[in-house]
């Protein structure tokens, strides 16, 4: 800690150094250890990406399982997987397109993405497990689609506020904008 510390104030007393504009955070608690609040508007961008990639993944897992006439448990445990498949995708090609290596790439992707995609999975699965007759419906009905997209709507108005929670702490999708 003491090192750290140390740098820190060494790099603040270097000659021409300009505080108030060093990378954009002129104010910002963050700069000093802390981190400032996020804005709902950077949260709900950073659910609405992990939402993306769980749509895509649940959707495709839910339409392969029933089309295949598999049962309910097998076919929510392909959508599931799916959706963290695509869910870490979406953020795995971002951050190795802006030049990050694989391996760290992952690491990335998982931090950012994670605690977001585990909690829109809960929700989302939730509410089609609690809809009567949604866990039977067929591709062709409406329950089925309307059980999907109220469960994805749900778990975005639940997630947003916990993705600004841990955006304004350093945490989940903080780590993927230093790759923006």
């Amino acid at each position: 800690m003491g090192l750290k510390v140390m740098d820190h104030t060494a790099h603040h007393a270097s000659a021409g150094h300009d505080h108030a504009a060093h990378d954009g955070h002129a104010g910002r608690a963050e700069h000093h250890g802390g981190h400032a609040g996020a804005s709902w508007s950077t949260a709900a961008k950073a659910t609405l990406h992990c939402l993306t990639g769980c749509a895509i993944g649940e959707i495709a897992g839910m339409a392969i399982g029933t089309a295949l006439l598999w049962g309910n448990v097998p076919t929510m445990v392909l959508a599931i997987g799916l959706a963290f498949l695509f869910g870490y995708s979406l953020t795995l090609f971002a951050v190795v397109r802006a030049g990050l290596d694989f391996k760290s790439a992952i690491k990335v992707a998982l931090a950012a993405d994670t605690v977001s995609i585990v909690v829109m999975e809960l929700v989302d699965n939730a509410i089609i497990a609690l809809t009567p007759g949604a866990m039977d419906a067929h591709l062709d009905e409406a329950l089925f689609w309307g059980a999907l997209l109220g469960g994805f709507a749900v778990a975005f108005l639940v997630t947003t506020p916990l993705n600004k929670w841990m955006i304004g702490r350093g945490k989940g999708h903080t780590v993927v904008h230093a790759y923006h």
